[in-house]
Parts: structure tokens; sequence; C-alpha cells
């Protein structure tokens, strides 16, 4: 397979981008799986140990675990037929690619039965798994293409000595007319932004490097005191995609709140997560960190911001660092919000981090000052375990006694999901914690709009409960 890839490769880009083209021929027109579309998100950290498996499919729940901390583009993935396709933001470790250097013999892959995935190491079989061929064929060529849920996005370096695809301009691939699963029309334009709002684009600089940002200026904005929001995206979004998901905007528009976006850059991370796992980037004044809470300052010296309601939040990804930026600079935020993140210092490497996402990582006590959290958490997430949700309220709690015993409230979404709300209080009554479980739920923004990804319309709405809860607080 090395060798024959290296031979088609040679012939230059058009030929291997049509090579590609006719192994994805084959699937128009393939019935689509019945399944209905999970919630996915996305963080690409690299290495995956080698017996760690790509994905897995979770018949209960519908959805592929992506690696490691990696928010992918919002797609779908099917039951049964797709169980070992959603490798596109992965970076393999040395050993995996020793496994798959191995394969290029002479010798055709086993075919394996139709109801079964191939086995492990074996060369998928285009007659039986025709999607997951081509997947194995794209990740081969070093193409990030996801047929699960992305479009193209970019090369991966390709694993031959001397060969390196970063540099070549490949002819896109087109995946128009394909019936796979993820492959959606384009969402609809974003609605119009009320009379007299704005949302404007800067940016802000350090030491650490620079970051773009979009502030939303709701339209009761007159150089009067407002609160200050800061929305952290999850992998491979941006600030449009994310304020259309979580629909934060409206919220501030009722609220009366400001909403800054920081952009994660594809030069810090290929899949635009923040580096929560990163030692560097979990430390006060250093990396990321320090650019979001210099955002933040940045719009508090711009505009008329209370200082003691400035809030930060995040998703996925932007979860883990919105714990990680309050715990630095609690002089700067006064409450932080949790859908679907980590602990601080959940990790410090890759394989913590994957460990961390998989398991649950564990509760270290975490410097500095004590937050007011606010969490949301799907107990059907399979990118990042729903312990990790139990883990962020522990680490809050920890050394902390409680007020009292905690308040325990269940209820339901009309035709949506289930959910409990557990909410800590401090000696003066004061929300300190509060953890909502939504059942059935995946690794999405509960309550969400479609317009953006990652985002779940059957659950309760995250954007009005965390501003509900920064409104207690602050």
């Amino acid at each position: 397979m090395r060798a024959a890839t290296q031979k088609l490769i040679s012939k230059g880009p058009a030929a291997a981008t049509a090579a590609i083209q006719q192994a994805l021929g084959g699937l128009r027109g393939a019935p689509r799986a019945t399944t209905p579309p999970p919630m996915r998100d996305i963080n690409t950290p690299p290495a995956k140990p080698a017996d760690t498996p790509v994905a897995r499919q979770h018949g209960a729940s519908g959805e592929v675990e992506d690696a490691i901390c990696v928010d992918t583009p919002a797609g779908h993935a099917s039951s049964g037929a797709l169980h070992h396709a959603n490798t596109a933001h992965a970076t393999h470790d040395a050993s995996a690619a020793d496994a798959r250097q191995g394969q290029a013999t002479s010798r055709p892959a086993p075919q394996a039965p139709q109801d079964e995935p191939p086995p492990a190491g074996a060369a998928p079989d285009p007659a039986t798994h025709p999607i997951e061929y081509a997947q194995d064929l794209l990740n081969r060529m070093g193409i990030a293409v996801d047929i699960h849920g992305a479009l193209p996005s970019g090369l991966k370096h390709f694993e031959l000595p001397t060969f390196d695809v970063a540099n070549l301009n490949l002819p896109p691939l087109d995946l128009s007319g394909l019936d796979l699963p993820g492959y959606d029309a384009p969402r609809p334009a974003p609605a119009p932004l009320p009379e007299g709002a704005q949302f404007i684009t800067g940016s802000y600089a350090n030491h650490a490097g620079e970051r773009q940002y979009k502030l939303y200026i709701p339209s009761s904005y007159h150089g009067q005191p407002m609160p200050l929001l800061v929305m952290l995206h999850g992998c491979t979004q941006n600030p449009d995609d994310f304020a259309a998901g979580t629909r934060m905007n409206q919220v501030a528009e009722e609220r009366q709140c400001l909403v800054v976006y920081p952009e994660q850059t594809k030069q810090a991370n290929n899949a635009k997560c923040w580096n929560w796992f990163n030692a560097i980037d979990q430390q006060r004044g250093q990396g990321e960190p320090s650019l979001i809470a210099g955002i933040a300052e940045q719009v508090k010296r711009d505009y008329r911001v209370l200082d003691k309601q400035v809030y930060v939040a995040g998703l996925s990804a932007g979860g883990a660092m919105a714990v990680i930026v309050g715990t630095l600079y609690p002089d700067v935020f006064a409450a932080v919000g949790v859908h679907s993140g980590l602990p601080y210092a959940s990790a410090q490497d890759l394989p913590s981090a994957l460990s961390a996402m998989k398991r649950g990582a564990g509760t270290h006590k975490a410097p500095g000052g004590s937050l007011p959290i606010i969490v949301f958490h799907g107990d059907r997430d399979t990118t990042v375990h729903p312990r990790n949700g139990d883990a962020v309220t522990a680490q809050r709690l920890n050394g902390h006694a409680a007020g009292s015993a905690p308040s325990v409230q269940s209820g339901s979404v009309p035709n949506g999901h289930r959910y409990t709300q557990t909410t800590h209080h401090d000696h003066d009554g004061k929300p300190v914690v509060e953890h909502w479980v939504v059942h059935g739920a995946g690794h999405a923004w509960s309550g969400g709009s479609a317009q953006g990804s990652y985002t779940d319309g059957k659950g309760p709405d995250a954007s009005r409960e965390m501003m509900r809860f920064f409104s207690t607080v602050g």
C-alpha cells in the first residue's frame, strides 16, 4: 500500500485526487443508515496509544468517539458500518505508524463478514465496507477528510521519509452528490442583527502570540456599564459558528451583556482546539490563558464593563480552557461556565489527555481562587466522559465546606431530554456550583441551534441557564 501510494502521488496532485475521487465515487447512491444523527465534538491532540481504537460505535447513543479531545466539525455517524472511520483529525503515534507500514504486502487483506468490522490491522474490503475503505485510503494518502462529518480540512504530513504533502496544492475533493453521513446542505445564513447591535472583529497580542476575536455589542449598549462574557469555542469551530450554535448573542440582547469570542488559530492547533492539555497553557501569565485574559482586559478598556461581572464559558476544549482561565485569573473573572469540559490540570501531555477524556480525570486541587461554576454535561457523551463533569464539581468543592446539603431537581424539556440539576450553596446561601446532567445527550451544546455545529436542541437551554447563574453570583 505504501509503495503504491508513493507511485500514485508521484504522478502529481491531480492524479492522486482523481484516484481518491474514484474511490469515493463507489459510495454514490449508497443508502444512508437510519440511526438518528449523533452529537459529536472536537480536539485533536496527537498521539494515540497503539492499542486504543480510533473510534468505537456506541449503539445506545449512536455516537462515534473522537480522538483525544478532537472537537470535529458537525457531522453525523451512522451505526454498524461506520465503526472505524473517524480518524481525520487524529495524529498517529510511532507504533501505529509501524503497524500500518507492516501492512504493505503483495497479498490482499482478508475479507471480513459484511456485518462485522474488518479485523484489526487489515485493510477494509471495498465490497463489504466501502465507507471504511474510502476513509482508509484517504488516511493513508495523508489527506484530512473525515467522511463521517468533515469536509476537506487540510493536509497531514505523509509518513514516507522523504515525502511531504504539506506544501502541495491538491485540487479539492468533490463530495457533492455523495450520500454520506455528515455531508449536509449548508446551514442557513444567520439571522440579521437587531437594529443598533454590532458583531465586530478585533485582535489582541502579547508575548504569547496574537488572537483574533469577535465582540457582540447589544443594541441596548450606549456607553453604560454592562457585564462581559468570554465564550471559548470547541475544536474546528469559530466565533460565528459558536455564536450561532449557542445563540448567546440573542441571550446577550435579553440580558444586556457584551459577549466576546476569542478565536483559536490553526497555527496553534491544527484542529483549532484550545491547548488545555499543554503544561505551558496551564500557567498564569503564559500561553493561551494570558491571551484570553488579555482579550477580556482589552474589552474592559475599550468599553464600559462592570468589573465584578466578567465571566468565561466554553464547550469541550473551550470548556476545559475556561476552567483553566477561571482558575488562574480569579481577579479578572467572577464565575465560570463549563459545557462538556474537564477540570483544571486534568492532563499534562497527550497520553494523559486521552486518558482523562475517555476515562475521566482526577480531582487535583486547583490553585488560586475558587470561582462559582456552572457545569453542563450529557450522560451519553463518548468524547469527553461524563465523569469529568463530576470532577469539575468536586474540584471546586474540594476543601470548601458547603453551607448545606445540595439541592437536587429533576425535570425534562417538552419532547426533549430529561435532566438533573444539583446545586451546592455556601454558608451565605449563594450558589457555588450548579451541575446539570442532561440524560440521553451527547457531546453537544444543550439547547443550541442547528445553525451552529455541536448542538442539541432537545436539551435545557445551557446559554440562558449560564447567564441566569452568572447573574446570581456576580
